[in-house]
């Protein structure tokens, strides 16, 4: 067990709203408090900057608490030929996984085979995949017969369209928990003397001479509003820079295609063992993963082209409909609508290629952009490279000196918890959220209510939303049961059931009335019921 190094713990809203009253001049400020954002205003902190993040809701509030969960090259890029972001990603995948253990762990995959040239076709690419990763390789991928199959994923179909079951592939890739990185990532920037503020949503950026000098914020749980300066802007908003973007430029051109991708998860029963499935190509060409995550079973994903940008996107029958059509093919006993316990949609910030139709074939690689007023905007990318794109990001921002020369030093730096952690964290995947905290988890276990259990499918108790609210930036209900705790992803009637228990134990914290603890819950079940499957 390595050294323990006492956490920073980040002051309370009251002291942030102070210090941005009292600070009104950065190095940096960073929009957005998504995977990019977070690990932007990492890096700019970690090299010595003086960071300020802003996000208008809650830390991952958007996209970044709906990925597949997984921490990969991109079997789907490497089948495209598309070998440099294959290898970049796999390059992150091999940092994270030793940065964070406490967040990401390897994940077995099996690749079915049921037509007779699946298991050489796909084995090759995945000795490729190996290849590409080098010595940061998880684990190599190997060939299985029909037994070894079965023994992997007992409840995988015997057959799919008339043909049988031959055997398959195994690989390794990352898993993690996104929204609970999210807030690793937020306690280190306080770790390295950054400061983030959830709920101050941005108004507008303020030029002087025809370049941004900063911006203006409001507190989105009050009414204080703030003139804010720096030297070094960044949009770093998701599927939502162009709105940031069109505060600088009325006639800014959009720059994002947003594309819906949409979860259902269902009882561990349905996958019970250690290993995820991945279904390499369905009907219409998509890939489809099952992968067991807290105790459940994770379904997805689609792909299908939006024209609006809700906050909360909603999944569509259809999707639903593919995800259990395509799972009830490859899966000895069929999943329906009754067995789904939540289902989540996010949307996933595809940069526009000119002549392109289909969001499918559309580049994640992230792009960056530097308007003529010096507004750094940064969108695409995925979970895996977000450390990649935030150095690239600031980086650029030193070329254009915009801040003096100094050195990334994020692809060592180990995230909070990561450092100290105990020896009896829970395994991956137990149900237990315990593992998320690492070295922090002796703080949680002191907490009270450490054995009173709020939500029992996912683990919450009283003692876990009493740290959300000390040392997690946890304002508000759906904070702790969404992304603090992950409840409301894994069982949706659950966390409405924890709901009020957990407002009272907030208000207790926090210094709230029963007035708010009533606001509270009405917000919440609102959300709830949208991922519920009626």
């Amino acid at each position: 067990m390595s050294t323990y190094v006492p956490p920073v713990q980040p002051p309370s809203r009251a002291q942030l709203l102070d210090t941005l009253a009292r600070t009104p001049r950065w190095d940096v400020i960073v929009i957005g408090g998504g995977a990019t954002g977070l690990g932007t205003a990492l890096d700019a902190a970690a090299r010595g900057y003086r960071t300020l993040l802003l996000e208008a809701a809650d830390f991952a509030k958007g996209t970044s608490s709906k990925a597949t969960k997984l921490v990969h090259g991109g079997v789907r890029y490497l089948a495209q030929g598309n070998i440099s972001l294959v290898r970049e990603a796999l390059h992150e995948r091999g940092l994270l996984a030793r940065n964070a253990p406490h967040v990401v762990w390897p994940l077995g995959f099996v690749v079915p085979a049921y037509q007779m040239f699946d298991q050489p076709f796909y084995g090759i690419g995945l000795k490729v995949y190996d290849m590409l990763a080098g010595g940061q390789n998880l684990s190599g991928s190997r060939w299985l017969n029909h037994r070894e199959t079965l023994e992997a994923v007992p409840t995988l179909a015997e057959h799919v369209g008339g043909r049988p079951l031959r055997g398959g592939n195994l690989y390794f890739d990352g898993q993690f928990d996104d929204a609970r990185l999210a807030m690793a990532l937020m306690r280190t920037l306080f770790d390295v003397g950054g400061t983030a503020v959830n709920y101050l949503r941005v108004t507008g950026l303020a030029q002087r001479n025809g370049v941004v000098t900063g911006v203006t914020a409001q507190d989105a749980l009050g009414d204080a509003t703030f003139e804010l300066r720096a030297d070094c802007v960044i949009n770093a908003t998701g599927v939502w820079v162009d709105a940031v973007r069109q505060m600088e430029d009325g006639q800014a051109r959009t720059m994002v295609a947003p594309s819906q991708g949409v979860h259902l998860t269902i009882p561990r029963s349905f996958l019970p063992g250690d290993r995820a499935i991945l279904i390499p190509k369905t009907d219409d060409g998509r890939v489809l993963f099952l992968v067991p995550w807290n105790g459940h079973v994770i379904v997805g994903t689609t792909d299908t082209p939006r024209k609006d940008l809700p906050l909360e996107p909603r999944a569509t029958g259809d999707d639903i409909d593919f995800i259990l059509e395509t799972a009830a093919r490859y899966l000895a006993r069929d999943p329906s609508r009754a067995d789904v316990t939540s289902v989540w949609a996010g949307l996933r910030p595809l940069v526009k290629a000119t002549g392109e139709s289909s969001t499918a074939s559309l580049s994640r690689e992230h792009t960056i952009l530097v308007s003529r007023a010096g507004l750094i905007t940064v969108t695409g990318g995925k979970w895996t490279t977000y450390r990649k794109m935030a150095e690239d990001v600031i980086e650029t921002a030193i070329q254009r000196q915009m801040l003096p020369a100094a050195p990334c030093r994020t692809a060592s730096l180990p995230l909070h918890g990561a450092t100290g952690m105990p020896d009896d964290l829970p395994p991956a995947n137990s149900g237990s959220p315990d593992r998320y905290y690492g070295a922090d988890l002796p703080l949680v276990r002191a907490l009270p209510g450490t054995d009173a259990t709020i939500v029992p499918a996912s683990g919450l108790t009283e003692a876990h939303v009493r740290f959300a609210a000390r040392h997690e930036l946890a304002r508000r209900v759906e904070d702790v049961l969404g992304r603090r705790n992950r409840a409301l992803f894994l069982d949706a009637r659950a966390a409405l059931a924890g709901a009020p228990r957990v407002a009272e134990i907030l208000a207790e914290e926090l210094g709230h009335d029963a007035a708010w603890q009533a606001r509270e819950l009405e917000d919440f079940g609102a959300l709830a019921r949208g991922y519920l499957l009626e």
